[in-house]
């Protein structure tokens, strides 16, 4: 593909697509054609708010498709609407960039994925926060510790989103924890065997459910990885991205999930280069690189899925009460 803008439509124009709407007028790799939402009111609303003129407005994809050729759709609809707009744009033969989870079940994530793959066509997941330049360079600290044996994640916050979320069952890890449970993949370069949760939901919590959730993944080795996380935590908070603390036979590395992470212990390893942009702008400037250049980028549907996979393992360990094996979920 020719180094012109891609031209994108959007489909979603609720809180998140405005700041979709931002990131990708900030793009100049990117030209947004058409903006679609159920709610054809509040899409002119937010093209208005963010300068957006002479963009087709409409309620439909299809639509959007037929009038604008586009070059690929970005997907910042509600997570169970991801399926199917996903498996049209794909079956359009476009590619897709699509807002996390990419599906509400592994099940249908596999079905995303078997789309993309007949059709040939690019299906990524944005999960924004492997774009931080600290989670880099945190990653090559982890690698000069030797054989690992235990990560863990401190998540507080308290956070009044309004809207879906507060709705949903299992808040915390459907819509949040995957975010650190992605990142200990890309940071260590495992994929977890099995998983113990136990979820709460306090008195004072806004949420309707699973506003905290204490979770431990074992690797192959016998390793840990333990998530413990509150989304209705006033007081003081950790950041967006979590405190991390890695242990192994060398040392240890820390990171707040800000600032520069800190070793202690080995040799500080070379400075390596992060993201060309953080958190979504990275994301969308790795979508338009991998639709140029034809690579394959980390988050393609079929890697991303043992991510969703330990959030669905994790959540039927909440409700069962039992150890569950990542397995169980792949092969159901």
């Amino acid at each position: 593909m020719s180094a012109q803008p891609l031209r994108v439509i959007q489909v979603g124009a609720g809180a998140m697509g405005r700041a979709w709407l931002r990131t990708i007028a900030e793009n100049a790799d990117v030209e947004l054609v058409a903006l679609v939402d159920l709610n054809t009111a509040a899409a002119e609303q937010a093209a208005a708010d963010h300068g957006i003129a002479n963009t087709l407005i409409t309620d439909s994809l299809e639509e959007a498709i037929e009038r604008t050729s586009p070059d690929a759709v970005v997907d910042v609809t509600v997570p169970v609407a991801h399926s199917a707009v996903n498996i049209t744009a794909l079956r359009a033969g476009l590619p897709v960039l699509c807002e996390k989870p990419i599906a509400p079940t592994v099940a249908d994530a596999r079905e995303q994925a078997r789309v993309a793959k007949q059709t040939g066509r690019l299906l990524m997941t944005s999960q924004s926060r492997r774009y931080y330049r600290a989670l880099t360079r945190f990653r090559e600290q982890i690698r000069t510790l030797g054989p690992i044996g235990a990560v863990s994640t401190r998540f507080f916050k308290a956070p009044h989103f309004g809207g879906f979320r507060e709705e949903m069952r299992h808040v915390l890890l459907v819509d949040m924890a995957i975010h650190a449970f992605d990142a200990v993949r890309y940071l260590t370069g495992r994929d977890p065997v099995s998983v113990f949760c136990v979820e709460s939901n306090p008195p004072w919590s806004w949420f309707a459910h699973g506003g905290n959730a204490v979770v431990v993944f074992e690797f192959a080795d016998g390793s840990t990885y333990t998530y413990d996380g509150s989304w209705c935590a006033p007081g003081e908070e950790t950041t967006w991205n979590g405190s991390w603390f890695v242990s192994g036979q060398h040392g240890t590395a820390t990171w707040d999930g800000e600032g520069e992470p800190e070793l202690t212990g080995p040799t500080e390893p070379a400075p390596v280069s992060g993201a060309e942009g953080e958190e979504i702008a990275g994301a969308l400037a790795d979508f338009v690189d991998a639709v140029r250049t034809g690579r394959t980028p980390d988050t393609e549907v079929h890697a991303n899925i043992v991510s969703l996979a330990m959030v669905e393992a994790a959540v039927l360990s909440a409700e069962q009460g039992r150890r569950v094996l990542l397995a169980e979920v792949l092969d159901a």
